[in-house]
């Protein structure tokens, strides 16, 4: 059955009625008085009183101009039939974001009415479906509506907002020049790329929930602080509780956020539980509404002092959180006096100061400079004041991140791994620190608190830690001893599920807000916590309705069909049509005169 690229066309129609009107006003006879009756069959009725309605006359003029109307309007309306064995291709990009959720069965729909048409004249359909993240396996691919339908029920949209570029480039590339690209979302966008098409299937909605948490140690206690922030235009009255891990939920209570307003919960963390569950009461983006939490507790460092440094010791030791005293042994980073008349530099991470038993020279002269690092960036040196003192061995390897004039004061050395020792990153001062200001810098503790996280980070030990969904994370493993796993826990640590991680790829937090753990083999490294705080996605003022795919339904039939193959005959057999009409009405009225 064909179809019509213009049905517009059908309009042509009207010329049926038309024409029917014109032959059913007949003129009116007038009788003439003759002696010859053969004559009767030559005369022609005429009025005398103008044109009335009476019978339609058959005669050969009003069939051909009937049958010209019907030519006119196949003609108009543009017919185009199947093309044999041809396939249409259709790539649809989901955006994986997690605002998603909740116009996810909108999306179905809208899926279900908007994809058989798109189909056209082909013979059969091939879908393939991407998310919008780049990486990420497709969803499906084949041939069976039902079947990409059922694939989408099962998919969970739970990643931050992401730009679909990479991901159009890609599907449009696997559909060609002729296929279909769909980009699904809950936001219309004014111009997609790659000729993409939009179907929009979004809804406004008013959202309240959890953005993030902080934690504070005060008067002995691990105190949290929670913020909330209402999205919507409207004042929004809500209660919270909080789950222990025991079962028991704290009596709910009620709070109310003004239109785009932000509030903060805090409360004491119980002392007896590792993880609790802040709870808000239930709406329809239900990411937001639970905010899981661990007790944070970083990887313990221990650290050793040099007889000569035991009052930075001590100032590092109540700066640095979780670090404790120990000896040489089992140091994890150490604090060392280094005679360079004795020149013997330890092993392991260390913090080296120069030690000159001299009462050191003048003070050095010309402008401090710090080199664009991590462990520089942001501090200032510039009250620093140091005395000549003899120098450190320096090794070409070593790196500068302080200077003076020409004299490198402080230097990052690191030492790669061998068979039987680790690797280990050292930061020298290349001075004695009592001919020297720096005991009162307070850039020299931010220095050595972020050298010392640097190491706290490298060591392969247990955690627990707060994570955002989908942030990236850092995890310290043991080289070629055992395999990685995730496992998703209980409030009371049990394990519900556990699959494996690849450590030679990036690692990022679970997008599904909940508590997990991470270890190798059956050493635990990270117990952790992870929560839903993307205010991006958590917002839908933005979220609205939007079907692009009028033309592509259009494009689609097109593409794989072929116009009427006998077309220059029709207008042939028209122009034969009219030409004969008119010979036939010129004779009537040569006859008549």
């Amino acid at each position: 059955m064909p179809s019509f690229a213009n049905p517009a066309g059908l309009w042509a129609l009207i010329g049926i009625p038309a024409i029917l009107l014109i032959h059913f006003l007949q003129r009116k006879a007038q009788s003439f008085p003759i002696s010859t009756l053969f004559l009767l069959e030559k005369t022609h009725r005429e009025a005398n009183t103008g044109r009335n309605f009476d019978r339609l006359t058959n005669s050969i003029p009003l069939w051909m101009q009937l049958l010209a109307v019907l030519l006119i309007t196949w003609l108009m309306t543009e017919p185009q039939f199947p093309m044999a064995r041809s396939t249409q291709r259709i790539a649809i990009v989901l955006d994986s974001s997690a605002s998603m959720s909740v116009s996810k069965e909108l999306i179905i729909t809208s899926l279900t009415e908007q994809l058989p048409p798109l189909k056209g004249f082909a013979t059969e359909v091939e879908y393939t479906v991407l998310e919008s993240i780049p990486g990420k396996p497709r969803i499906y691919a084949g041939k069976n509506t039902e079947e990409l339908l059922a694939a989408l029920k099962a998919w969970q949209p739970l990643t931050p907002l992401t730009d679909p570029t990479l991901a159009l480039r890609l599907a449009r590339s696997l559909v060609s020049r002729d296929g279909i690209v769909l980009f699904v979302t809950d936001t219309p966008v004014e111009v997609l790329p790659f000729d993409a098409r939009l179907l929009a299937a979004g809804e406004k909605i008013d959202n309240c929930g959890f953005t993030g948490v902080t934690f504070e140690e005060k008067e002995g206690s691990l105190l949290w602080r929670a913020t909330l922030q209402n999205y919507s235009d409207k004042e929004i009255t809500r209660t919270w509780q909080i789950d222990s891990g025991n079962g028991q939920l704290s009596p709910p209570k009620s709070i109310t956020l003004e239109p785009r307003s932000l509030l903060t919960l805090q409360a004491n963390f119980p002392s007896k539980s590792e993880r609790i569950k802040l709870i808000l009461s239930a709406d329809q983006f239900p990411l937001d509404d639970t905010l899981h939490l661990v007790r944070p507790a970083p990887k313990q460092l221990f650290l050793s002092t040099a007889a000569p440094l035991e009052a930075l010791g001590k100032k590092i030791l109540r700066s640095i959180e979780n670090m404790q005293p120990v000896g040489t042994q089992a140091a994890d980073l150490s604090l060392v006096s280094y005679d360079p008349l004795d020149p013997v530099l330890p092993e392991g991470n260390a913090v080296i100061f120069s030690n000159d038993a001299t009462q050191g020279g003048q003070y050095l002269a010309g402008g401090i400079i710090a080199t664009q690092h991590p462990l520089m960036n942001g501090i200032n040196w510039q009250a620093l004041l140091i005395r000549e003192t003899i120098s450190l061995e320096i090794r070409p390897s070593d790196e500068v991140l302080l200077r003076q004039a020409e004299r490198p004061l402080i230097l990052l050395r690191s030492t790669p791994a061998t068979a039987t020792v680790p690797a280990s990153q050292q930061l020298l001062f290349n001075f004695d620190p009592r001919l020297s200001n720096i005991d009162t810098q307070p850039a020299l503790i931010v220095c050595l608190l972020r050298f010392a996280e640097q190491i706290r980070t490298k060591k392969v030990a247990k955690s627990q830690e707060n994570w955002e969904c989908a942030q990236p994370i850092n995890i310290a493993i043991k080289p070629n001893i055992a395999p990685l796993f995730l496992d998703q826990l209980d409030a009371q640590g049990k394990t519900l599920a556990s699959q494996s991680i690849d450590p030679n790829q990036p690692l990022f937090a679970p997008e599904q807000p909940g508590f997990y753990q991470v270890r190798q083999g059956e050493e635990i490294l990270v117990t952790s916590a992870t929560y839903f705080a993307d205010t991006r996605e958590a917002d839908f003022s933005h979220c609205a309705s939007e079907n692009q795919l009028a033309n592509a339904q259009i494009n689609a039939v097109q593409a794989h069909s072929i116009g009427d193959p006998f077309y220059h005959y029709w207008i042939i057999l028209l122009l034969v049509l009219l030409l004969a009409s008119w010979i036939f009405i010129k004779e009537r009225k040569a006859v008549v005169a």
